[in-house]
């Protein structure tokens, strides 16, 4: 297994540096438009309500029938399974994000509003630094389950390492298929560690 790695070290790397492009762009998309629907969503309890149920009725779908749902429309590649994975993510991260805020004392709030505090001012200097622990527990499910589904979207071309694992498992390479899984397995627990680490400091 050490000698496979060592002959293979370039494809290996090349493989890991795909999946780590992927679950990036997919998390930067994802915090970026699970935040304006939060801004939209605590603002009105009925809306909330709608995405996180239009959400979790996506989060249902099977990855490999979303994908194939979406080839015909984006193709084959990185971005299907970019668009797929940032759809998921909206489950975990308004879910989190919206029970949050949703969380902090309405004393505290009606507190800052008498005070004179405006609604955004009451959103970033109150509810967000209270509920940050929250925020950041659905920020790490989503990593989490970023590089999981990853490693399935190698079906459609995406690359990343599942293209080791499934093409082990086609060649019945038990050295692709060992290194495939570890790196996949090992990379969702080192990041799990590293953000639990990280959360625990904040």
């Amino acid at each position: 297994m050490i000698e496979y790695a060592m002959n293979y070290s370039d494809k290996l790397g090349k493989a890991l540096f795909e999946h780590l492009e992927i679950v990036v762009i997919t998390l930067i998309i994802s915090l970026l438009l699970a935040s304006v629907l939060t801004m939209f969503a605590i603002r009105s309890e009925k809306l909330s309500k709608v995405l996180i149920h239009m959400f979790a009725v996506i989060y249902s779908i099977p990855s490999l029938a979303l994908f194939a749902i979406l080839i015909p429309v984006t193709g084959l590649g990185k971005v299907t399974a970019i668009t797929v994975l940032v759809v998921y993510n909206q489950y975990l991260l308004l879910q989190s994000f919206i029970a949050g805020l949703n969380e902090v004392d309405p004393a505290i709030i009606e507190a800052a509003t008498g005070i004179g505090m405006s609604n955004m001012q009451i959103l970033f200097k109150v509810r967000l630094p209270l509920s940050k622990r929250a925020l950041f527990a659905g920020v790490r499910l989503a990593v989490v389950s970023t590089i999981g589904i990853a490693t399935i979207a190698a079906f459609i071309n995406a690359g990343g390492l599942g293209n080791i694992l499934f093409d082990g498992l086609r060649t019945m390479n038990v050295y692709k298929i060992l290194w495939g899984s570890t790196l996949a397995a090992g990379l969702a627990i080192g990041v799990n560690a590293l953000l639990s680490k990280i959360e625990q400091m904040l």
